[in-house]
């Protein structure tokens, strides 16, 4: 049996997909899983603030798919889940992480390398998976909307990245629970191709027909909109770091792990901007 936790979410539903394909046994782990029957796969309870809920999630368990909530937490839950993990009798950990996660990395990297350290350090067999800035984050954090033309307000610059498309990394996920010869490696995930914020929009405009317009705007005027709106201090500044380092080019590398695992290239981003265009058609 394989658990699937963050299953609702973008890489987690993406993963159930992936899984669903592959027509194996899995459940996913939720705070409420009469919702996340929606996502047509047998579900569990796992509320993250209440940790008696880990051991019933991951009993019967062989493998998991650990994706933790965005928290400042991020350690102490992962501890949480391993230890319930190994008292269940689960073999196999596969981590959703995040380009260049450790120590010497941005505030988001170092918690995931310090969750790595966790995994690693646990005697189960475990695998990280690390992907870089979602192609999917121009919908849920960017403000495009595929329904009317918009306005994006990014403090990016001309700084490039390697966007990957979710669907490649749950379909990585899904294989490495799935195939053998996955433990103990570290599969950097991107897509084939640095793109630029204004070029990226511009394929998205181009594939739904709406008018995508981008303003880069100072980091000052993004921290402080953040803030307006709610986010906490410490995610404004992990969000923060997160936009340096793509307006910084630091993100526009191109690593092999989404070929390395499925035998093919990921999906550029003008293929997704085409299928989520053909997928509202």
């Amino acid at each position: 049996m394989i658990l699937v936790t963050g299953a609702s979410g973008t890489v987690g539903s993406a993963t159930v997909a992936a899984l669903k394909a592959k027509g194996v046994d899995f459940r996913v782990g939720s705070r409420s899983p009469e919702k996340a029957k929606a996502l047509g796969a047998p579900a569990v309870e796992l509320d993250w603030d209440r940790p008696e809920t880990l051991a019933r999630a991951v009993a019967g368990v062989e493998k998991a798919f650990l994706l933790t909530p965005i928290s400042d937490q991020l350690e102490s839950l992962t501890r949480a889940f391993v230890d319930a993990a190994k008292q269940a009798g689960v073999r196999h950990v596969v981590k959703l992480s995040a380009m260049g996660a450790g120590p010497e990395s941005i505030a988001l990297g170092r918690q995931h390398g310090a969750g790595e350290e966790v995994i690693q350090s646990s005697g189960l067999d475990w695998t990280m998976v690390q992907p870089t800035s979602f192609a999917q984050n121009f919908l849920n954090y960017y403000g495009v909307d595929p329904e009317k033309d918009s306005t994006v307000y990014l403090p990016l610059g001309e700084g490039k990245a390697s966007w990957v498309d979710a669907r490649d990394v749950g379909e990585v996920a899904a294989a490495v629970l799935t195939d053998d010869g996955h433990q103990g490696k570290t599969y950097v995930l991107t897509g084939p191709e640095a793109v630029g914020a204004a070029e990226a929009l511009a394929m998205l405009s181009e594939a739904l027909g709406h008018t995508y317009t981008y303003v880069d705007v100072p980091e000052d005027a993004a921290r402080k909109a953040m803030t307006d709106s709610g986010v906490p201090a410490w995610l404004v500044t992990a969000y923060s770091e997160l936009n340096s380092v793509i307006k910084n080019g630091y993100a526009s590398g191109v690593a092999p792990g989404v070929k390395q695992v499925l035998d093919r290239d990921g999906r550029t981003f003008a293929e997704f901007a085409r299928d989520l265009a053909a997928s509202r058609s």
